[in-house]
């Protein structure tokens, strides 16, 4: 709550600088603007990290995709046959159902959070080159200001293609 009074007291002064601040000092300003997730998205290292992520998970999600249709198939037969089973070989085998299940969600779940947790890392280094990219490109045509994402901006001062052009120039020769 104490938070939210001081933004909204800084808020108020930054805007009463702008209103009260004389325009000459506001001509000199130069402004930016970028479409931060465009330029994410767009960006080579972008697709490489995507390419990377397909790399390391596509066999582990084929392969409990795989262990999920047998799970699946030993059920269906199992919920067929218990009729004609002995107790033992239907107790037996609702066991190993059972234990079977809870492995598979578990592995599941594993999956699920080791993707994910690969994903924030991979996604945090592109980030990382994106945001070090607008502010090699801001300082070279020397903006003062770079806004990420407005809900409207010129075309004429948005840099968001001029910093597609520096990642696509320092990223790494494709293999």
């Amino acid at each position: 709550m104490m938070y939210q009074r001081i933004f909204a007291s800084l808020s108020l002064a930054v805007a009463a600088l702008f209103v009260v601040a004389p325009n000459a000092a506001m001509a000199d300003t130069k402004i930016a603007v970028i479409r931060f997730d465009d330029a994410v998205r767009a960006s080579p290292q972008y697709k490489v990290a995507d390419q990377k992520m397909s790399t390391e998970f596509t066999k582990r999600k084929t392969d409990l995709e795989t262990q999920s249709k047998q799970f699946d198939e030993d059920v269906k037969k199992f919920n067929r046959d218990r009729d004609i089973l002995s107790p033992d070989a239907r107790s037996k085998t609702e066991k190993d159902l059972s234990v079977r299940q809870v492995d598979l969600n578990q592995a599941g779940r594993k999956f699920q959070e080791d993707a994910a947790a690969r994903q924030r890392d991979l996604t945090n280094e592109v980030v990382g080159k994106v945001r070090d990219a607008i502010v090699t490109v801001a300082k070279e045509k020397g903006y003062d200001i770079v806004i990420q994402d407005p809900i409207y901006s010129a075309s004429t001062i948005d840099i968001t293609d001029e910093v597609l052009k520096r990642l696509t120039s320092s990223a790494p020769a494709a293999k």
